[in-house]
């Protein structure tokens, strides 16, 4: 077999009509010689035809051989070789689009397959409070049944309420002190003293209580001499201050309660409250919009505040009119006004000391509210304010 038979092409090459002149990148026109040699004839098959193939395909041949000026192989040796190359692919069946199942998945640009768009919501959308309302709602009124119906069954099962509340309380600030700040401060004696403290203001008025206070100061600071010294300063400080933080401002609701009509007082002191978290929550939730203290509590606005003392002072009008003996409503105006404020400085007061530790919630007791303590905040340091204006302006019954 000659050469020329598989390597040189014709003038022109193969991807052109046959040019009478030079051609750059083709091999000259072979000599000529016999027109037609009848052994080479026999001896000569043509050569299979092979499809065209796409540049840079892998046939032997591409835009490399194009470039190169020579012609490729005219295609492989074998042809099952070729049966096999060239058989077409199936194509990737595309998926049923589930919202249309007559018409296929609408794909990417990239060629895979996209899920269908899931509708969206239509108008503004509304703001979630940040609790569970239903846990918040029904846990509320398991407590409020327990307390009224204590407070006004039998006053010495409404002040077990006030110990027991006041014991669980002191022994989730602990703690969370001793968690996050490794604070150890003595549970055993604030719990007693913290008991006592309650009792004795029930029974004794405030001098009792502030004994009580005293003995109980004293006990942390013996109790955690029992310890080594590393930390004790900073551990019987925890101490005193839990003692009068949480007992010591409960003992003002054991003080209201001694009056004739104590349990109307308490209830008062409850109501304006749970109306001002209320009216604060609310009002905040729906309209708030100018931040109160954000470095402290970035969840309270100013309007929020607006809606506590609105509420608060409402509420206070018609307790002082129907409910406080010799109360009038200018004075409930004032009271809610007063319960207002200092409901929401105890509250900033927890959340300082939740943003120290770098906590949420004191604890997870209470559903939907978080711990004791978390619904303490604002009722402890409006205990003292409440029983103060009632003896200011009703006396102690």
């Amino acid at each position: 077999m000659n050469d020329s038979s598989w390597g040189a092409p014709p003038r022109g090459g193969p991807w052109g009509p046959p040019d009478q002149g030079y051609h750059p990148g083709f091999a000259p026109a072979a000599p000529a010689g016999p027109a037609y040699d009848g052994h080479e004839a026999q001896q000569t098959r043509p050569m299979p035809i092979v499809p065209d193939v796409p540049a840079g395909g892998d046939t032997g041949g591409g835009q490399d051989d194009r470039d190169r000026g020579t012609a490729p192989l005219s295609g492989p040796p074998f042809r099952d070789e070729t049966r096999q190359r060239w058989q077409p692919q199936p194509q990737p069946q595309q998926p049923e689009n589930p919202q249309n199942p007559q018409e296929p998945m609408p794909s990417s640009p990239s060629g895979a397959p996209q899920p269908p768009e899931q509708p969206r919501p239509s108008g503004p959308q509304k703001k979630r409070a940040g609790r569970d309302l239903r846990a918040a709602i029904g846990v509320g009124v398991a407590l409020g049944t327990v307390i009224v119906a204590s407070l006004f069954i039998w006053k010495a099962a409404f002040v077990g309420v006030i110990a027991v509340a006041v014991v669980v309380g002191l022994w989730e600030l602990t703690s969370r002190l001793e968690e996050r700040k490794s604070i150890k401060a003595p549970l055993v004696p604030l719990a007693v003293g913290g008991a006592a403290m309650v009792v004795a203001g029930y029974v004794r008025g405030a001098e009792g209580a502030w004994v009580a206070m005293a003995l109980t100061a004293l006990a942390v600071l013996v109790w955690r001499m029992t310890e080594p010294p590393e930390g004790y300063l900073k551990d019987v400080t925890a101490g005193v201050f839990a003692a009068f933080y949480v007992p010591f401002l409960a003992t003002f609701v054991a003080l209201m309660l001694t009056a004739d009509d104590g349990p109307w007082r308490v209830l008062t002191f409850l109501l304006l409250t749970v109306v001002s978290d209320t009216g604060a929550y609310a009002v905040g939730w729906r309209f708030g919009k100018h931040k109160l203290a954000p470095r402290i509590s970035p969840g309270k606005t100013r309007e929020g505040l607006l809606g506590a003392v609105a509420f608060a002072m409402a509420a206070g009008a018609l307790c002082m009119e129907f409910a406080i003996d010799d109360g009038t409503w200018w004075q409930g105006l004032l009271l809610g006004l007063a319960v207002a404020a200092s409901a929401t400085l105890g509250d900033l007061g927890e959340s300082m000391i939740k943003r120290d530790l770098g906590i949420k919630d004191m604890g997870t007791l209470l559903p939907g509210h978080g711990g004791i303590m978390d619904r303490l905040d604002s009722l402890l340091p409006t205990a003292p304010v409440v029983w103060l204006l009632l003896v200011v302006f009703v006396g102690t019954g």
